[in-house]
This record gives C-alpha cells, sequence and structure tokens, in this order.
C-alpha cells in the first residue's frame, strides 16, 4: 500500500475570522505550489538514484525498489495538477514530464499481438527509439548511437502527436513496469529486471540502451521539476505573474485551476472517457495500476488550493490565508457547502483506492460488466460534477469574470466519444 489511511482523514469546517486581503491568499497558494514542486523534486531526485542503483546492479530488489520509488514520487506531483489551467508557465512545462496517454512502441519493444503494428493517427507507433540507433523520422534519417537528454526531448510530442510522449513519469513507468498486456483483468506490467543485465543476462534485447533511456529520463524530471521549483521561488516567474494579474486576476488564476481539474480534466478525461469506453488504455498510470492514488492526489491537491493547507513529504505543514476564508467572508454557508463537496469527493475516491488496494485495481473497476466498480467511479465522478458547481457558485460570489472552467466531450457531449 503506497500511503497509510491517516492521510484519507477529512478536516472539519472551522469558524472564519474576516476576510484576509486577497493579495495574502495568493502568496499562501505561491507558497504551497513551491512546497508541493519542492516535495516533488525530492522524490524525483530519491527516484533518481533508485533508477541509478538499477542500472548499476539489475535484479529483483532493485528493480521493486525503483518501481517503489516512482510510486512514492508521484504522490506530491498530483497534487501540484491542481495548479495548472491558469498558470500559463505551468500549462506550457506540464506536458514534458506528466503528459499521457503515449504510444510504448515508440519508446521499446512492445507486444503486437495487443498493441498493433500502425496506428493511422501516429506513424511513429512503433518506431522503437532503443532498438533503432538509426531512426527516420519526419522525413530525415536520424542517427543516434548513444540516448541523450536532447534526443528525448525533441521527439517528445513529436509531430504535434500527442501521444509520442517520450519524457516524464509516464516514459520512466514505461520502462519500469513495460505493457500492462491484462486488459481490465487483474495484474499490471510486468518488465523483468533482467531487461537492464548485461551481456547474455540481457532479455529482450537493448539492455545498454534501454538502461541509457531510463536514466537520462530520470535525470531530465529531476532537472524539469527544479525548473518548476524556481518558478514559484520568491522571485520566480510563475509566481511574479500570478501576483502581477492582480487580486481578482490572481483569484481567477487559482479559480480555474480548481474547477478545470476537477471538471474537464479528472471527472471527464481522466475518469468519465474510461468509464463510457471501459477502456484500460485511459487510465492515467496505466502500466503500474497506479490510477486510484493518482486520482485520489489530484482531487486531494484542489482540496489543498482551497483550504490554503498542505502537508509536506516530512510532515510539516504550509498554511496560510486561502479562498476558503474569502469565500466565507462574503457567504460562510457557501463556504460550509464546498467544504463539504470537496471532503464528499475524497471520501468517494477513498473507496477507489479502498478497493484498488484490496486487489481491485481502477482499469479492473471501469471494466465491462463490473457494475459494482463501474458503479464506484461513477459516484466519484459524480462527487467531482457536484464540487465543481460549488466552485462556479465561489467564482460569482467572489465577482471573478472572464473565468474559463475546461469541459470535456466524454461529459458535454458523450455521443462525440463514439465517433
Amino acid at each position: 500500500m503506497m500511503a497509510g489511511l491517516a492521510v484519507l482523514s477529512m478536516s472539519p469546517v472551522t469558524a472564519h475570522a474576516a476576510a484576509p486581503a486577497a493579495q495574502e491568499v495568493l502568496t499562501t497558494y505561491a507558497d504551497i505550489a513551491h512546497a508541493a514542486y519542492s516535495d516533488s523534486l525530492i522524490t524525483a531526485k530519491r527516484l533518481q538514484g533508485a533508477v541509478r542503483a538499477l542500472i548499476v546492479a539489475p535484479s529483483a530488489g532493485t528493480h521493486a525498489a525503483a518501481k517503489l520509488a516512482w510510486q512514492i514520487a508521484r504522490v506530491p506531483y498530483q497534487q501540484t495538477e491542481a495548479f495548472r489551467f491558469g498558470n500559463p508557465l505551468v500549462d506550457e512545462w506540464e506536458g514534458r514530464v506528466n503528459a499521457w496517454p503515449l504510444d510504448e512502441g515508440l519508446i521499446d519493444y512492445v507486444d503486437t499481438g495487443r498493441y498493433g503494428k500502425t496506428s493511422d493517427e501516429n506513424p511513429y507507433y512503433t518506431a522503437n527509439i532503443i532498438a533503432n540507433p538509426v531512426l527516420k523520422i519526419g522525413g530525415r534519417t536520424l542517427e543516434t548511437p548513444q540516448i541523450t537528454t536532447a534526443l528525448i526531448q525533441e521527439l517528445n510530442e513529436f509531430d504535434s502527436v500527442e501521444a509520442n510522449v517520450t519524457t516524464g513519469y509516464h516514459a520512466i513507468e514505461f520502462l519500469l513496469w513495460g505493457q500492462d498486456l491484462n486488459g481490465t483483468g487483474p495484474g499490471a506490467g510486468a518488465r523483468v529486471y533482467t531487461d537492464y543485465a548485461a551481456g547474455d543476462a540481457c532479455s529482450n534485447g537493448n539492455c545498454e540502451r534501454r538502461a541509457q533511456y531510463l536514466q537520462v529520463a530520470a535525470d531530465l524530471l529531476v532537472a524539469d521539476l527544479e525548473e518548476m521549483v524556481a518558478n514559484w521561488d520568491q522571485s520566480g516567474a510563475a509566481r511574479a505573474q500570478l501576483m502581477e494579474a492582480g487580486d481578482k486576476g490572481g483569484l481567477a488564476m487559482i479559480l480555474t485551476g480548481m474547477g478545470s481539474l476537477s471538471y474537464g480534466e479528472l471527472a471527464g478525461e481522466r475518469m468519465k472517457l474510461g468509464l463510457l469506453l471501459h477502456d484500460p488504455e485511459e487510465e492515467h498510470d496505466c502500466f503500474a495500476d497506479n490510477t486510484h492514488w493518482s486520482h485520489y492526489y489530484d482531487a486531494m491537491g484542489v482540496r489543498n488550493i482551497y483550504r490554503g493547507r498542505y502537508v509536506r513529504v516530512d510532515g510539516s505543514v504550509v498554511e496560510g490565508p486561502s479562498v476558503s476564508d474569502l469565500v466565507a467572508a462574503e457567504d460562510a454557508e457557501l463556504d460550509a457547502t464546498l467544504s463539504a463537496a470537496l471532503d464528499g469527493t475524497m471520501a468517494k475516491m477513498t473507496e477507489i483506492v479502498l478497493a484498488a488496494e484490496a486487489g481491485e485495481a481502477y482499469d479492473q473497476q471501469i471494466g465491462e460488466g463490473n457494475e459494482t466498480g463501474n458503479a464506484r467511479v461513477d459516484a466519484a465522478i459524480t462527487a467531482l460534477l457536484v464540487q465543481t458547481r460549488e466552485i462556479e457558485r465561489a467564482v460569482a460570489a467572489l465577482g471573478l469574470d472572464n473565468l474559463s472552467i475546461e469541459g470535456s466531450d466524454s461529459l458535454d457531449n458523450p455521443a462525440a466519444v463514439f465517433q
């Protein structure tokens, strides 16, 4: 189990004093961003070290340690996703670290019987960077005797195909777990540690290049997170952009992120779409079967921001004047209702987590014919929709204009999903 259930407890609604200044709320928000990205960097560096240990001495133990380090690294990072959508610098950067889904055949070997050999949407569907030191990409021949940072950066989302993901958490996830060939049945990816072994012990070929790729991807993840931590420090560009937006502009950035992650991204693209299609390829952490935690911590990130409180990986707390305080000063009943909706979402996410930790992974829960699992996921989606409606009421109460919450066809036009 990735986290003790102590983190699942709900915080009561507390009494509120007079409304804080909006700039104080923006400062709390920026401080939480800095802390959460700093924690993401700390855990990514631990992942980097675990990857190095796997490469130097491949074994079942070092492989398991690297996979656990990846799962732990997801905990703080997923709580940062509510900083997306409202902050341009975050949105411009995010595709380098958390883009999904990915066409894994671009990176390494796949079972083409399950995966297929071609894609109408992606000419590089099975390009296999690891197996091919000479690649024909974009009408040119690319020689890659070594897999380098520059190479995987260049090929990430190459040819404007979003599934050409070569960097970030999910590329590393695939290199640690491999394909999940179980559909909506039990089991995650089952890559063996000998995929990183030397000489005759190497399985599936190209072990040295695979190790190069994994190390470069881990190193790049650390570098990308260092950049975002700097963006939120006291003189950072993202913090400055937030503060320069002014009181209402800054609050609009905050509420845009909360609402868009709640509705279009999490309820829609990450949950409803997969449920409609009963498709495990639509689950977020699909190779590791870690999706239940991914969704849980996304929802927690929204609540963190609303309440102005974040618990760091070392147990310390970053907190201060919050959006909740501002809403309560305008409408105490609305604040209580929104806070309860956030807790309601966490309760439904907890049910998904408990089922997954008991042996029914998220891809099984969305599987066709699993009425109980489908209902459990649908209940969490409904809670997110309720939460979003309350966020929209908070937007109105705070008098915020020009705020657009991201939508999703799976929620707004489900028929389009099947076309």
